[in-house]
């Protein structure tokens, strides 16, 4: 991380309302150029920018200050604004930045002073204790790394009176990478699931994920934990809910109650993960309170915000963000990891975080800007439709669109789904809210139409799975069509359906059932299908099912008359369906 001059303590007026609606106003665009290409690596979200005619000079964005650390020279940056456009602190709107950097402390003693959760006593404890201080380069590396986060997450954590050990958290969740996923799809340097991130209002669709979003997996995090720390009333407990589930640590605690045992973290019954779990955070708390103890070298971080937040007024592409910021892209997405597609959509991420240099270069840049901030936006598909149908309707390759979209081949995309398209001149406005919360892709895959056909099971029966290798069927689609388990047996005799192409031949084999005997498929008139069983002995054979055809269309009666083991063969004449023998 780069070290840098601290720049902040906040005190003085907000902006004026005269000034804020200024900042606040309009990017005027014209018609959008080409697309800016879609970075290889990560995927960024989508968001429009501003109708309007003709190019006008934008106005630039209020600057708010949140979060941990500057990169450098802040009170030179400060300097360069008038008084109105200085960065502000969401969390203290009434105080902007103090230019004075020598009064601040190091943030690593901030964090010790808060400590307030009870010790462990542990073999556990001292054995992670031992693991962290053998691996220098990975404490190096992890905590230079959280130093972008962390004043955030300590401010956060003292506003709501909780211990500092909590903001140690990021570093046994996820190495404080905001960016990290799970084998079991938990995300973020919170490691959220997708179902707990969603009871915590995080939003998670084909544009952004915010369970990686810096601030708001924070406020989440924070909330979950005070809400077990409630339930629980220990700060272990509550931790190895939010490891384990707060279901898990209720049951663990009723059969400890049950029989007769003890009701703290150290007396549960838990898998290992959780075992661990408080243990190793335990020791992380030790190292960073007595880092010389460990011979451990901690980078210096300073007590003032690493990050500012600035609003962004329009749908603006990620390229053109980081231009303006003139930031390395590797850098803006540290600080956004959120985004999932090439732009911003101000309806759904209404700001970006950035360094407090390169904050003000976005406010003096974005305020010379002319032309348009988005060269992609979001559109809602009407119909069910092809991918290539879909690109054609949108002016682009399939190929491109698909890459873009990330649909595989074969793949229908679904009426309503959400995709991302270039900007034309009927599409200029920035894309609503509704749209940039919940946009969703749905796919389906690109069959040919399918018919409902039964049959009866031989004498010997036979099993669901077995039914649905034979027609090419999931097990779950067989089993839901004849609503049985999935592992179930169909009785000798029982009526089964399955799917069939619709545009299947005249005849077709279903399925061959004991001495002889066979059940056949036949097409008629209007799509009609005949079910026909075949019996050995030279026996007419009756009528034993029809599949649905056309509305209306009944079946036509079959007679079947033939020899033991002889091939049927479907003869049409006169408008209706027979069924002849082989000869």
């Amino acid at each position: 991380m780069t070290s840098s001059a601290s720049f902040a303590r906040l005190s003085l007026p907000t902006l004026s309302l005269c000034a804020l609606a200024l900042l606040l106003s309009a990017c005027a665009t014209a018609p959008a150029p080409s697309p800016a290409p879609v970075a290889a690596s990560t995927p960024t979200p989508i968001r429009t920018s501003v109708p309007a005619a003709s190019p006008v000079e934008n106005s630039p964005p209020v600057v708010a200050a949140k979060a941990l650390e500057p990169l450098a020279k802040p009170a030179e940056a400060v300097s360069e604004l008038p008084p109105d456009l200085r960065p502000i602190d969401p969390l203290r709107p009434d105080s902007r930045i103090d230019d004075d950097a020598s009064a601040h402390a190091d943030l690593w003693v901030r964090v010790r002073r808060g400590y307030g959760m009870p010790l462990l006593d542990s073999d556990l404890v001292r054995k992670w204790e031992q693991y962290y201080t053998s691996k220098p380069d990975y404490m190096r590396r992890m905590t230079e790394r959280g130093g972008r986060y962390l004043f955030h997450v300590v401010e956060e954590i003292e506003k709501r009176q909780m211990p500092t050990e909590l903001a140690l958290l990021p570093f046994i969740e996820s190495a404080f990478n905001p960016q990290a996923m799970s084998s079991a799809r938990a995300s973020g340097m919170w490691q959220f699931i997708p179902s707990t991130g969603r009871s915590f209002r995080l939003k998670q669709n084909i544009f952004r994920d915010d369970r990686r979003d810096v601030l708001a997996s924070t406020r989440a995090a924070l909330d979950y934990l005070q809400k077990l720390h409630g339930m629980f009333g220990d700060w272990q407990l509550a931790l190895a809910a939010y490891n384990w589930g707060e279901g898990n640590v209720q049951r663990a605690l009723a059969r400890n109650a049950k029989a007769g045992l003890g009701q703290d973290y150290a007396s549960l019954s838990m898998p290992d993960e959780t075992r661990n779990y408080v243990p190793k955070l335990e020791a992380m708390r030790n190292i960073i309170g007595g880092p010389d103890k460990f011979a451990v070298a901690l980078p210096p971080l300073a007590n003032h915000p690493y990050f500012l937040s600035v609003p962004i007024g329009n749908d603006i592409d990620v390229a053109t963000a980081v231009r303006l910021a003139e930031l390395p892209l590797d850098e803006f997405r540290q600080l956004n990891p959120q985004m999932n597609k090439p732009v911003i959509l101000a309806a759904g991420t209404p700001q970006v975080l950035l360094p407090y240099d390169n904050a003000n270069a976005f406010v003096r840049n974005l305020s010379r800007h002319r032309g348009p901030l988005a060269t992609w936006t979001a559109w809602v598909v009407p119909k069910t439709m092809k991918s290539a149908a879909a690109a054609a309707q949108v002016g682009m390759g399939e190929a491109h669109f698909r890459e873009v979209n990330r649909i595989p081949p074969r793949m229908l995309v679904k009426a309503g789904s959400t995709l991302l398209v270039p900007r034309s001149e009927r599409r200029q406005e920035n894309v609503d809210e509704e749209v940039a919360d919940n946009a969703s892709l749905a796919l389906a895959p690109d069959l040919p139409p399918m018919k409902r056909v039964q049959f009866k099971a031989p004498r010997k029966g036979i099993s669901v799975a077995a039914v649905a290798k034979k027609y090419r069927m999931s097990v779950a689609q067989v089993a839901q069509l004849n609503r049985v388990s999935a592992g179930g047996q169909f009785r000798a005799g029982q009526r089964v359906v399955v799917l069939v192409p619709q545009h299947a031949g005249r005849g077709v084999a279903v399925a061959k059932g004991g001495r002889g005997a066979r059940t056949v498929a036949v097409k008629g008139r209007g799509g009609r299908v005949v079910m026909v069983a075949q019996r050995g002995g030279g026996k007419a054979a009756k009528q034993v099912a029809s599949a649905k055809g056309a509305r209306g269309a009944k079946a036509a009666p079959v007679k079947l008359a033939t020899k033991a083991g002889a091939k049927p063969r479907a003869v049409k004449g006169n408008g209706k369906l027979r069924v002849a023998s082989s000869r």
